[in-house]
């Protein structure tokens, strides 16, 4: 059977199961649309956690950006499952006790304001659009490559399948779907890490197998890595090279950014006691882990395979000729998420670090201008850069003499999608990763979905324009804006903002500078009063949407930004940890603005006690 039709089967059959289990569990009142109807398993919940946490970004990317990035890009690792330590601590006994459905519900009955509850649904809206642009981006990737059809055509067909079980089963549907999404993604991810541990190391379980040494060279497999890494001029992959103060920002900004996701927070609505909620955050961690444990081992082995693949005899000797270059490097040409150009003419394909990149595009950006002057001046810095990497790889290894810069180009998101066939696994591995891929995307575009579906009905409609509105029409009213934001988000991923990693960029910062703050606060202080938490919110918002415009472009075209990440605008502090400084800008205001304005009344105050006590809270209600 080829691969293609073997891919079909494999994803048509999830697709049916997830299909199923939509109508199986079709909501059919607001308490199962918005949380389930509060009835799911701590252990299910936690799978369902997991699956709805584990994006595209973390399926697809994660390992990618590890896998070139290094020792830097491991805050992904401890932000995102840090993030889970704080929500069962510090935040999902707390808001389960609280007993309603959304986040912004919970900020406008705390804060005692309805203008807070609108402020909470903008910033929902914000961070929900801006994360679901990556997953929906995620999904035509996945597709184009596994089913051979467009990018455009992957967006509409997964847009169908979310829209069938999303607006038909609502939060029951999607959390029984995530947990068979769970299922499928975490072994499309562990199988083919097995296998190539295995090649590699001869170690069957990953995490251990990236400690092991290498059976190619008896020694460490990271020793083998950066050995590989320095003889073709690219930076040791285990030692540091950012800052640790952009660093260690970087990394409470992805931990509390986590802790502030409102697509997140709401499963922690939908089991049936306060006691509950924490378990299944527990069990989310370990569920997560699963996979977290295993990325690094994933990042560090798909870049050694990829090494040898262009290298495989040796990186002191020829590299790959072009005319053998095998299969999945043709299939990933296709896609335009790999490029090989030919550069010197002589049928081999020279990867390197050419020290080169950041010119190739001020180059490219002379040539857009068309001013003849400015190319000439930007081709120069160019060439010098190519002769200088060149220069310095001459030293141990003749083959650069005759090199005039780097000839293949890997986009981070293909690693994990293409690390089976880089590895040369079974086919029903290969068609076993794009169902795991597909699934990751699906089901956190699901979840962010629901959060903006209930953010406008919930919040908007009920709460603040039509109190009186009836269950059956609030309900309708639900299913409609879901249907109207995948539509939204299915024309944003056809035409993106910017890359994956800068629109999500925006919704952790966002979310790390002001849902978490306000969370925080509401439940850990009685001072805080309506006009400080606004206050504080509004500063989070805008200053951390102004930094990251700032070093993307306004709205992330590239040519208006005034500052970039290599060279940040504040004390080294890139445009991704930001969330951190947000945060803090957020609690200053939020407890000035306090200071100065009327105090919270007696029975707010009597709410907060209550709260901090997580026992005895029912089923949701949000009525």
């Amino acid at each position: 059977m080829d691969q293609f039709t073997l891919n079909l089967i494999v994803v048509g059959a999830t697709f049916a199961l997830y299909f199923g289990i939509a109508i199986w569990a079709r909501a059919g009142s607001t308490a199962e649309f918005y949380a389930a109807g509060g009835g799911v398993h701590p252990i299910a919940n936690g799978m369902a956690t997991g699956a709805d946490w584990m994006s595209a970004a973390s399926f697809i990317s994660m390992a990618g950006i590890i896998a070139f990035g290094g020792y830097d890009t491991s805050a992904y690792l401890m932000g995102w499952t840090g993030g889970y330590v704080l929500l069962a601590m510090l935040l999902a006994p707390y808001l389960r006790k609280f007993g309603k459905f959304t986040v912004p519900e919970f900020i406008g009955d705390r804060f005692y304001s309805g203008t807070a509850r609108v402020v909470g649904v903008i910033c929902l809206l914000i961070i929900s659009i801006t994360y679901v642009i990556g997953q929906m981006s995620g999904v035509g990737v996945a597709f184009s490559r596994f089913l051979e059809v467009s990018n455009d055509t992957g967006l509409y067909i997964g847009a169908a399948v979310v829209f069938a079980y999303a607006v038909l089963g609502g939060m029951k549907g999607i959390t029984y779907t995530q947990v068979a999404q769970y299922v499928v993604l975490i072994i499309a991810y562990t199988i083919p890490a097995i296998f190539i541990s295995l090649n590699l190391t001869g170690n069957p379980i990953p995490a251990l197998g990236l400690f092991s040494e290498a059976k190619a060279t008896g020694t460490p497999l990271l020793t083998t890595l950066n050995g590989l890494l320095a003889d073709l001029g690219f930076k040791s992959y285990t030692a540091q090279s950012d800052n640790t103060l952009n660093l260690f920002l970087f990394t409470m900004s992805l931990m509390i950014g986590t802790a502030g996701l409102p697509h997140v927070i709401v499963r922690f609505f939908t089991v049936p006691k306060v006691a509950d909620a924490r378990s299944s955050a527990g069990w989310a961690l370990v569920f997560i882990a699963l996979l977290y444990l295993t990325a690094p081992a994933v990042a560090a082995m798909a870049r050694v395979n990829l090494i040898n693949t262009f290298f495989p005899n040796g990186t002191m000797n020829a590299p790959l000729a072009q005319a053998d270059t095998p299969q999945w490097v043709d299939n990933w040409v296709k896609t335009g998420l790999l490029k090989v150009s030919d550069l010197n003419g002589d049928g081999m394909i020279e990867y390197y670090n050419d020290g080169a990149s950041a010119k190739a595009a001020a180059l490219a950006e002379a040539k857009k201008g068309g001013d003849q002057a400015a190319i000439d001046a930007a081709q120069k810095a160019y060439d010098d850069a190519v002769a200088a990497g060149t220069a310095k790889l001459v030293e141990k290894n003749p083959q650069a003499a005759t090199w005039k810069g780097n000839e293949l180009t890997v986009n981070n998101d293909i690693m994990v999608l293409a690390n089976p066939e880089i590895a040369q696994l079974p086919s029903w591995v290969i068609a076993l990763v794009a169902a795991g891929g597909l699934a990751a995307a699906l089901s956190t575009a699901a979840g962010l979905l629901m959060a903006i579906s209930s953010a406008v009905s919930h919040d908007l409609i009920k709460g603040q324009i039509n109190p009186n509105i009836s269950e059956k029409s609030e309900l309708l009213a639900a299913r409609i804006s879901m249907a109207v934001a995948i539509g939204v988000a299915t024309w944003l991923g056809l035409n993106p903002p910017g890359f994956a990693a800068q629109t999500v960029a925006l919704a952790f910062g966002v979310a790390a500078a002001t849902i978490f703050p306000a969370l925080m606060m509401g439940i850990f202080t009685k001072r805080i009063n309506s006009a400080g938490a606004i206050a504080g919110m509004l500063a989070g918002l805008i200053t951390t949407v102004v930094y990251i415009f700032l070093h993307k472009g306004w709205f992330f075209v590239a040519s208006t930004a005034s500052y970039s990440d290599a060279a940040p605008m504040l004390f080294g502090i890139k445009s991704t940890a930001f969330g951190t400084v947000g945060a803090i800008i957020n609690f200053v205001v939020a407890y000035g603005v306090t200071s100065v304005t009327k105090p919270t009344p007696d029975s707010v105050q009597e709410l907060v006690e209550s709260i901090r006590i997580p026992k005895g809270a029912g089923a949701a209600t949000g009525h």
